[in-house]
């Protein structure tokens, strides 16, 4: 039985200059916007450091928490989604929406929901107490009900450049509001610690990680201030982050994530698992041909439980031009059940470790997170360096850097800037959208953006 020679490192820069002709090796490196660079060979003589990340949690037997993302402003149509989704596959749901603006409303849309089997977290915005309080209430005091309350009054003044009342009265009323719901319900989380707004703005890998963690930090610090234990705190705190088309750097990014979580645990003196929310990216999507949006979130998703996500979260593929309807959020439903149930993406603990490429990246990007996390400290703190106007450019230049490699077309946007579809199909869409909210303006916001944008209304 014959077997292949393994080639030595300098074999292969050997074979590789050769077949480069007249292009020198290093234009195989790639810097990307953290100014980390990616080789084009990796191995153990390149000092590559294990890592093993894997997710601590099992979801009922599942690898992943499939959750399903509704949302909307009738109390009626929403149960029916919510009951449709958990019926055909999802565990759990994120609502969001005019179901939230109170009990009654909200007590409606759950109708035949056990909490107590399958989480329900919220996505309020600057309404996240009033929403807790009435997810609390409909839960009538379970103590196994699964409530994800997710405050996150930070990615909502970041993204507005300011809030209804002060972003401190903003951050103390959720830590109020989490000390109040922890006692009646042990099971529930409380925060949602959240890098995705520096990622939907355009910020590179470890800028979203940094201010994930800096967000946590504030969570934490304030709820230990309104009255919870650090312990408490801690694990009341879920990471969001997104993860998108470019599925190796977002399953790097995700157990990169792990890594700055146990420096952080560790430094408030309680060592914890992170628990991480996963949510597709928006920023990736196209509207004027949504349909290669469906290989996008396949991807993200893959990046997501391939990196070890908790919770995976797919969007609609609609999401660009409206609210996603009942044939979209199958399509995100049924897009997790065959990565879980057919690919079996998660019957590997870690099945990124291991790859010297993966375990270089990880590390790549963990350590170049928390660097730009202590930077963010020492600028006084998330909510601090974002009044100083001081994380805005930062975020600014990275996406510059995006945009100039589509731009000259070292990136491309399959069916935006390549293999455009002449002739594209609509989807339809629901009616609604985020309501208004009047803010006073403090800070410049981190505005949500899409690439495709740009190449779509020069194309119109």
């Amino acid at each position: 039985m014959s077997s292949f020679a393994t080639p030595t490192p300098l074999e292969w820069r050997e074979a590789a200059q050769k077949a480069l002709k007249e292009r020198p090796i290093e234009s195989l490196l790639h810097l990307d916007a953290d100014q980390l660079v990616t080789r084009p060979l990796y191995a153990g003589a390149t000092g590559v450091q294990p890592v093993f990340a894997p997710r601590p949690s099992d979801a009922e037997g599942r690898a992943w928490d499939l959750r399903t993302q509704v949302e909307g402003d009738d109390a009626e149509a929403v149960n029916a989604a919510v009951l449709t989704d958990l019926q055909e596959g999802a565990a759990s749901v994120l609502l969001s929406g005019g179901v939230l603006a109170d009990v009654a409303t909200l007590d409606r849309a759950l109708q035949g929901v056990a909490l107590e089997l399958a989480p329900v977290a919220l996505d309020a915005g600057f309404a996240g107490v009033e929403a807790a309080d009435a997810l609390a209430a409909v839960a009538k005091g379970s103590p196994r009900a699964m409530l994800r309350f997710h405050l996150d009054p930070i990615s909502a003044f970041a993204e507005a450049g300011g809030s209804p009342r002060g972003i401190d009265d903003e951050l103390s009323a959720a830590a109020k509001a989490a000390v109040r719901h922890a006692g009646v319900y042990p099971d529930a989380s409380l925060f949602l610690a959240s890098g995705r707004v520096a990622h939907e703005a355009g910020g590179s890998a470890a800028q979203e990680l940094a201010f994930a963690a800096s967000s946590a930090v504030a969570y934490v610090k304030a709820a230990v201030e309104a009255g919870l234990s650090v312990e408490a705190a801690l694990k009341g705190v879920v990471i969001g982050l997104s993860v998108d088309q470019e599925y190796f750097d977002a399953l790097a990014k995700v157990r990169a994530m792990r890594l700055i979580w146990a420096n952080l645990s560790r430094a408030f003196g309680v060592e914890t698992q992170a628990i991480i929310e996963a949510r597709s990216s928006r920023r990736m999507l196209s509207a004027r041909d949504p349909w290669p949006n469906l290989l996008r979130l396949t991807a993200a998703g893959f990046g997501g439980a391939v990196g070890g996500a908790d919770v995976v979260v797919l969007d609609g593929f609609t999401r660009a031009t409206g609210r996603p309807d009942a044939f979209a959020r199958r399509q995100a439903r049924n897009t997790q059940l065959v990565l879980m149930e057919e690919a079996n993406l998660g019957r590997v603990d870690d099945p990124a470790a291991g790859s010297w490429y993966l375990d270089a990246r990880t590390h790549d990007l963990a350590l170049a997170g928390w660097t730009e996390f202590q930077t963010i400290e020492a600028e006084g703190g998330v909510i601090e360096a974002l009044k100083g106007g001081v994380i805005q450019p930062r975020i600014a230049r990275a996406r510059a850097v995006r945009e100039a490699a589509l731009k000259n077309g070292a990136a491309q946007i399959i069916g935006v800037t390549k293999y455009v579809d002449a002739d594209v199909r609509s989807a339809p869409v629901e009616a609604g959208g985020e309501p208004a909210v009047t803010v006073t303006r403090v800070c410049e916001p981190l505005t949500p953006i899409r690439f495709a944008a740009a190449f779509e209304e020069a194309a119109q």
